[in-house]
């Protein structure tokens, strides 16, 4: 019954005046990419974007497109020709159908839109006319509310056929990946940075991962976590290109050389260092963290303006003024939330010192790693970096 996806844009796409023609394109390759193994066309009509299923299943095709970044919803439609007896007879299909997923009655409405103003009728007349034949041959399973029904039949007159839908499916809204350059995300194994990374994917950056890890005191099963949860993002943007970073001696040099209340700050001063060598090397144009204002030591404030000062990087801090709830509803509702919460340590938490500075000062931390060969570790370091690509098929 149904023939076609239409597709409603992010809002922000609709106002981009000159600009949206880029958004739509983008946003059009990205839906292609999704569904490219299922035989579907993707295509502009009318000032929007349509998806004709051509004979592809309806479910696996939603199932793909509805996680696509800069659609605000899919709507299946059923198409018919031009005359009202057909518009009539599909829309108790589609309420049929509507029907059979709901528990009855619910309350009801039709809502016509003549685009095509050769046809006939007017809107009012559609409603009222497609409105009284589908009560009449559904058996007291509707009822009919004007201001706020529970199901809403959709008609729609075009030029050459009728369309018809009662399901809205949302979408994630935000812009096309790859409408905002490319950023690279400070992974760790903890439910934050994946949130973080996934609200910049929404922003229409493409994003890449840097990850730090400290075996043999971190574990396999540690990397199998950061793998997984690149996966899961790399499945709402299409790829997502993992950097492991050999962290190890770095700890260890830490660990013998700075005083331990400093020993946190200093580490995250050598990840930025390292994070802005790998951006610059992969033409990334900001570091994007999970940090939220105040939620560990070094995410005061004071921290983070010791710890940027290595870096003239911008960085994005998408969470920074979101509670930790917040931050785990978003982390449920995208995928990230169970992995995340796996107890496999990662280097931010083996070494945790009992009483971290929390207000770290800039000229204390300075001094406290003068006795690291700064330099000759980060090179190590990325000599040593790992990198693997995951996609939404691997």
């Amino acid at each position: 019954m149904y023939s076609t996806l239409i597709t409603r844009l992010g809002g922000e796409i609709a106002i981009k005046g000159k600009n949206r023609v880029q958004f739509e394109k983008a946003l059009m390759e990205n839906m292609r990419a999704v569904v490219k193994d299922l035989g579907v066309k993707v295509a502009r009509e009318g000032g929007r974007v349509e998806v004709r299923l051509n004979g592809a299943d309806l479910d696996e095709t939603v199932s793909r497109l509805k996680n696509v970044f800069g659609i605000n919803s899919l709507s299946p439609v059923a198409e018919t020709e031009l005359d009202i007896e057909k518009i009539k007879e599909t829309a108790l299909l589609v309420v049929q159908d509507a029907l059979e997923k709901r528990n009855t009655p619910v309350t009801f409405k039709v809502e016509a839109r003549r685009a095509n103003k050769r046809f006939p009728m007017e809107s009012p007349q559609i409603s009222q006319e497609v409105g009284r034949y589908v009560l009449s041959r559904t058996e007291g399973k509707l009822k009919v509310d004007v201001h706020n029904p529970e199901l809403k039949l959709m008609v729609e007159v075009r030029e050459s056929k009728a369309y018809l839908t009662c399901d809205v499916i949302p979408g994630p809204g935000g812009l096309p990946v790859g409408t905002a350059g490319k950023v690279l995300l400070l992974l760790s194994g903890g439910i934050d940075s994946p949130v973080a990374g996934y609200l910049a994917m929404r922003r229409g950056a493409n994003v890449e991962a840097i990850h730090f890890h400290s075996f043999p005191f971190t574990s396999e099963r540690a990397q199998e976590k950061v793998n997984d949860l690149a996966k899961i993002l790399a499945g709402h943007s299409g790829r997502v290109r993992l950097h492991n970073v050999y962290f190890t001696e770095i700890q260890r040099q830490i660990r013998m050389h700075c005083p331990e209340e400093y020993s946190i700050t200093i580490m995250r001063r050598i990840m930025m260092r390292i994070a802005d060598r790998l951006a610059h090397e992969r033409k990334c144009l900001a570091l994007v963290t999970g940090e939220s204002l105040g939620q560990v030591a070094s995410q005061t404030l004071e921290s983070m303006y010791t710890i940027n000062n290595v870096t003239n990087i911008p960085i994005l801090r998408p969470l920074v003024a979101m509670d930790k709830v917040d931050i785990m509803s978003i982390a449920r509702r995208i995928g990230t939330y169970e992995t995340s919460i796996l107890p496999y340590e990662d280097c931010c938490t083996i070494f945790l010192p009992k009483n971290p500075k929390t207000r770290p000062k800039l000229h204390e931390a300075m001094r406290a790693e003068e006795k690291l060969d700064i330099e000759a570790l980060i090179t190590e370091a990325l000599e040593k970096t790992e990198t693997v690509l995951f996609t939404r098929e691997s």
